[in-house]
C-alpha cells in the first residue's frame, strides 16, 4: 500500500485535508484512531464508520513476528507484512529506530546476508511507516520513544525511492520527526542525488548517509557488486553538495572487515577524501555472519583508527554494531526463520577461498 492510495480513500470518505492528516497522525504515532481530543474536528459520518477497519488493516501491514532484545539496549524486530513475507526494524539505544524499505536487496553487498538472497520486493510507503507505527506501539506500553528513524534495514532505498520519499514526507510532517533526524542511507546513485536536490520548497529533506566503506574503486566493485559505479571522490563530491545545501554534516558508513579495509592506505584515503568536508565519519566494526569468510577486526585496531582519523581532521564515531549478541547483522534474524542465503565465491583480492 502507498501513502497516497491511503489519501486518495481517506478522501473518498468525506475527509477534508485537516481530517486526513489526524488520521494519519494518530497512526503514524500510534495513537487510538477513536480517541480524539475535543480540539481536532469531528471526523465525517462516513470516515468515522470505515475507522475501525481501516485501523486495522494499518496494523496488519507490519505485525511483530519476534523481538529480540540485546545487552546494547537495542532489540532487533522481526516484522511480519500482510503477504507473509518479513523484514528487519531494529530498536535503536536513544530513541532511534532502523527501517527496511525492501525484502532482500539487489545491491549485493558480499558481507551482508540481506544481499545473499536478491530482491524479491519493494515495500510500499505504507509498509515503512507502518513499521514506524509498529515500533512506537511498543514503545506504548515500554516507555520507549521513536523520535528518529534510519532508512538503514534491508534494502537500498535508492532503489525505492518513491516509496521511501513519501514515507520520509509523513514522518516529517504527520509523524512529527524533526528531518535532520530521518537519515536517507544509501550506496550512492544519480538519481538520488538528483531528487534530493530537486525537492521543493517546504519540503522534507532528510539527512543523508553514503555507504562508503572503501576509497578504492576497485575494491568498492567488489564490495558492492551491483552498486551503481560511482568513484568514491564523486560520491564524497555529491555528498558534499547536498550537505552545504541542507546543513546537515552527510554520515559516511564505514563497515570495518578484518584485513579487508582496515589498512593505513585506506585510513590515508579517507584523510584524503574527507578532511575539511561537511561530514561524519562512522566506523562500525562488521558483524560477523555465519558462512560467510569476513571477520570481525579486533577492537583495538577500531579504536585506533577512530582516534588516527579524529587527529588527522576527519571527525569520527566509533560505533558499537548494534545487536552482536543476538546476531544483530542486517538479515540475519530473518534467515534463521527460513530463506537462507548460499555461500558465494569472492575473487582473489580479498585473500580469501570461496565461501
Amino acid at each position: 500500500m502507498r501513502i497516497e492510495h491511503l489519501r486518495e480513500r481517506l478522501r473518498a470518505l468525506g475527509a477534508r485535508p485537516g481530517h486526513e492528516q489526524s488520521v494519519l497522525r494518530h497512526w503514524a504515532c500510534a495513537l487510538p484512531q477513536q480517541r480524539r481530543s475535543a480540539r481536532e474536528d469531528v471526523l465525517p459520518l462516513a470516515l468515522r464508520e470505515a475507522l475501525p477497519a481501516l485501523e486495522a488493516e494499518l496494523q496488519g501491514l507490519a505485525q511483530l513476528r519476534s523481538e529480540h532484545p540485546a545487552e546494547d539496549g537495542s532489540a532487533r524486530l522481526l516484522v511480519a507484512l500482510a503477504d507473509g513475507q518479513t523484514v528487519e526494524s531494529v530498536l535503536l539505544p536513544r530513541d532511534g529506530l532502523c527501517v527496511s524499505t525492501q525484502v532482500g536487496c539487489a545491491v549485493g553487498c558480499v558481507f551482508c546476508m540481506t544481499g545473499q538472497g536478491g530482491l524479491l520486493r519493494q515495500l510500499g510507503s505504507a509498509e515503512i511507516v507502518a513499521q514506524v507505527a509498529l515500533a512506537r506501539g511498543l514503545g506504548n506500553h515500554s516507555g520507549r520513544a521513536v523520535k528518529k528513524v534510519v532508512f538503514m534495514g534491508m534494502g537500498e532505498p535508492a532503489h525505492n525511492l518513491d516509496n521511501v520519499l513519501e514515507a520520509i514526507d509523513l514522518l516529517g510532517t504527520a509523524g512529527g520527526i524533526g528531518h535532520k533526524n530521518l537519515v536517507f542511507s544509501t550506496v550512492g546513485d544519480e538519481r538520488v542525488f538528483e531528487r534530493l536536490q530537486n525537492l521543493g520548497e517546504g519540503a522534507v529533506k532528510p539527512a543523508l548517509a553514503l555507504s562508503l566503506h572503501t576509497t578504492k574503486p576497485e575494491l568498492r566493485a567488489q564490495l558492492l557488486p551491483r552498486a551503481p559505479r560511482i568513484d568514491p571522490e564523486e560520491l564524497v563530491a555529491h555528498g558534499e553538495h547536498y550537505a552545504r545545501a541542507t546543513g546537515y554534516p552527510v554520515q559516511y558508513q564505514w563497515t570495518l572487515i578484518d584485513g579487508v579495509n582496515d589498512g593505513d592506505d585506506e585510513l590515508d584515503g579517507i584523510v584524503r577524501l574527507l578532511a575539511g568536508r561537511y561530514a561524519v565519519m562512522n566506523v562500525i566494526p562488521y558483524n560477523t555472519v555465519d558462512g560467510l569468510a569476513f571477520q570481525r577486526p579486533a577492537w583495538e585496531r577500531a579504536v585506533a583508527m577512530a582516534g588516527a582519523l579524529h587527529r588527522r581532521g576527519v571527525l569520527t564515531k566509533l560505533r558499537r554494531s548494534a545487536g552482536q549478541d543476538v546476531e544483530g547483522g542486517c538479515g540475519q534474524l530473518r534467515a534463521r526463520v527460513g530463506g537462507e542465503a548460499r555461500p558465494i565465491a569472492i575473487r582473489s583480492v580479498f585473500g580469501l577461498a570461496a565461501l
